[in-house]
């Protein structure tokens, strides 16, 4: 079985487990093993068929561009990504201003 490591705020969902071990051969089917252990699990990472835009997926340390289509192996290590929110659009103007 696959290591999935929960987001931390998606551990309500698992008891505060922070890794649990799922069946599947992809990560669609890691994230409905995932459902049927921890209801709500699909749909805080799922938007319709696909991974919702502020989640990305990495199988073995790599990022998968095709993400729920990605293979999991029997010893892989699964890591739903949330995006993280901040910063801002940097302003061209700030060095400029900083000269005057």
């Amino acid at each position: 079985m696959a290591t999935v490591f929960i987001p931390s705020l998606m551990q309500d969902l698992t008891g505060g487990q922070q890794t649990v071990d799922t069946p599947g051969s992809t990560v669609r089917d890691i994230i409905n093993a995932l459902e049927g252990e921890y209801p709500g699990m699909k749909t805080r990472l799922m938007d319709g068929f696909r991974l919702k835009g502020n989640i990305t997926v990495a199988v073995d340390g790599e990022v998968s561009p095709i993400g729920v289509l990605a293979e999991v192996g029997e010893t892989s290590e699964v890591h739903f990504l949330p995006a993280i929110a901040g910063g801002g659009a940097r302003d061209p103007n700030r060095d400029a201003k900083r000269s005057l």
